[in-house]
């Protein structure tokens, strides 16, 4: 059994994402892993400071931040967990404000001493293990390829140290007030749940 952490970066209490969210809870949760969700518009995140303050400490282990709110818990959490699913819509092209927030508040993650060129990830050693799964009203094709949303969730994955297994666009899900994932796209996304769930068990 692993820890999983479902990271959800939608601004919506129901909807595509929270769909997403449920039927990975329960796939994952039905494999008998222990599954926790951050729906991120429940906790206080600010803004990153650019300070790079967090950055300048050595070791694995991610730095300090200057900033006290709820990402010192999140980054706890991350840290204790063996995978991850990481999710958010697609708003103007990208990851939502929320998601991008989280993102770049995970600085303390990069080791970069003043005078080096270049930032290096503390965690080399991508262990873990990660998908990602983002949602668009283009269709999914373009949505993969023209917009930058799963790339930024390939990013986190990258920057906590897990290798991303499987990655996921659901498109034109836009095109009603109030849209539910159809049969065909719900069994992409048990698929995809199940990819994490067997590289957990290599």
């Amino acid at each position: 059994m692993a820890k999983v952490l479902i990271i959800n970066g939608s601004y919506r209490d129901a909807g595509i994402s929270r769909e997403f969210v449920d039927t990975i809870y329960e796939t994952l949760s039905a494999c008998h892993h222990q599954v926790e969700i951050v729906n991120l518009k429940e906790y206080t995140i600010r803004y990153c400071l650019n300070c790079r303050s967090c950055t300048q400490e050595e070791g694995e282990a991610p730095a300090k931040c200057v900033i006290d709110d709820d990402m010192k818990q999140i980054i706890q959490k991350i840290e204790e967990s063996d995978g991850y699913v990481l999710i958010s819509p697609t708003n103007f092209g990208t990851v939502t404000a929320l998601y991008k927030a989280f993102l770049e508040r995970l600085v303390p993650y990069g080791y970069w001493p003043w005078g080096e060129v270049a930032p290096k990830d503390r965690k080399e050693t991508k262990s873990k293990k990660s998908i990602v799964i983002s949602s668009c009203a283009a269709p999914s094709l373009i949505g993969r390829f023209a917009f930058s949303s799963l790339k930024l969730l390939k990013l986190t994955a990258k920057t906590i140290g897990a290798k991303v297994v499987d990655s996921l666009m659901v498109g034109l899900i836009s095109h009603k007030e109030n849209i539910a994932i159809d049969a065909r796209d719900k069994k992409r996304v048990v698929a995809i749940a199940k990819s994490l769930d067997r590289a957990l068990n290599i």
